[in-house]
């Protein structure tokens, strides 16, 4: 017995620490403004553990804020704005960008990036790996459609919609800005960019819903305002 405890106690001491580094680290980043975010490890990336809510590039110029409705869809340059025009919901969702804010590289802090397209699918497929179900009365296991949930807050979605936040990523549905410059789905969605274009006119992005358990990937016009994470990694700087 006492070398069984023995052995247990050597366990936790050696595997223990190296599943926490893989999984879950705290650290901050600040970004040109001084705003401070928590950062988390998910394998082997390290994410902001908020969204970005940065008014300006990370030379120090301004992002152009762009309240009106009608002039939003027709943006062919990088804007920002709150979620119905209220910077109350930037401490919960942050800010809401087009891609041709993501599109020069500079909204995030130095040595940091809007995630590629391949990067989002190398967080989605460790979720999945770390996550297997195994049915044992039939020797089979499930690997995919849960990434979503462990993503989501676990408070602030929609009724029935909360997850369960395994990696401190705490995704919470900021919701976006989409046709004719309105406002939609606070609460019940959240979207973030990727920095991977998809032709003339689009770019990849990630999404979670409030009723769905998988982390959802699609294309969306440049113009429409999402939400972004930064990874750790390589990013523009200067004018």
């Amino acid at each position: 017995m006492y070398k069984l405890s023995v052995l247990y106690f050597l366990f936790l001491m050696v595997f223990l620490p190296s599943l926490d580094a893989q999984v879950l680290t705290a650290g901050i980043v600040s970004d040109f403004e001084g705003n401070v975010y928590k950062t988390i490890i998910i394998g082997g990336q390290e994410w902001m553990a908020e969204n970005l809510r940065t008014t300006c590039y990370n030379n120090g110029r301004s992002i152009t804020l762009v309240s009106d409705s009608g002039i939003w869809p027709r943006l062919l340059s990088g804007a920002y704005c709150w979620y119905n025009n209220d910077n109350r919901f930037s401490r919960t969702y942050g800010a809401m960008y087009n891609w041709y804010t993501v599109e020069t590289g500079k909204i995030c802090p130095v040595g940091w990036s809007v995630p590629t397209d391949e990067e989002w699918n190398i967080l989605r497929k460790f979720l999945d790996n770390q996550n297997i179900i195994v049915d044992k009365s039939s020797d089979s296991y499930e690997t995919g459609g849960k990434s979503g949930r462990h993503l989501k807050n676990n408070f602030g979605w929609r009724s029935g919609g909360k997850g369960e936040n395994l990696y401190g990523f705490s995704a919470l549905p900021g919701g976006e800005r989409c046709r004719e410059g309105r406002f939609s789905l606070a609460g019940s969605s959240g979207f973030w960019w990727s920095s991977t274009e998809y032709g003339a006119s689009g770019a990849w992005f990630r999404s979670i819903v409030y009723s769905l358990d998988d982390l959802y990937r699609d294309v969306h016009p440049k113009w429409i305002g999402f939400s972004v994470r930064c990874i750790r990694g390589k990013a523009k700087s200067g004018e």
